[in-house]
């Protein structure tokens, strides 16, 4: 993590699998250093390049090492969650890039039909308001 703690996972805020991931990270990642936003919000806007806010079919991490998109950001979000979680992203991290970004694309093209797509971006309860980014 940098010297301001900057760890934020974006994710589609209408998607229903990519609100799971959210509520797993949440779960997760007990010293709550991973902040989370909508690609459609504001900090998106701020923070990613236009590329990234319009390709709705990748997750995005930044972290103290940098900007990372789709299997990649899931390994490197892995990583920073620690203890077992961070052998599972060496392990994921193991599979060629292509291999891993196929099997990434596969999921996020039919993630809407399987999982569904809401109305509206997720909305954070109270306790986890502080870790959401507009």
């Amino acid at each position: 993590m940098d010297d301001n703690g900057k760890s934020i996972l974006f994710f589609d805020g209408v998607c229903g699998m990519c609100n799971r991931l959210v509520d797993w990270v949440m779960r997760h990642d007990t010293r709550g250093r991973i902040k989370v936003a909508a690609i459609q919000g504001e900090t998106a806007k701020e923070e990613l390049m236009e590329s990234d806010r319009e390709d709705l079919n990748s997750v995005v991490y930044l972290n103290h090492l940098g900007s990372f998109r789709k299997s990649s950001a899931i390994a490197r979000l892995l990583w920073d969650l620690g203890g077992f979680w961070k052998f599972v992203g060496w392990m994921l991290w193991l599979v060629p890039k292509p291999l891993r970004n196929l099997g990434y694309s596969i999921v996020a093209k039919n993630r809407y039909r399987v999982f569904g797509k809401k109305e509206a971006c997720r909305m954070p309860t109270p306790e986890e308001r502080a870790r959401f980014l507009p």
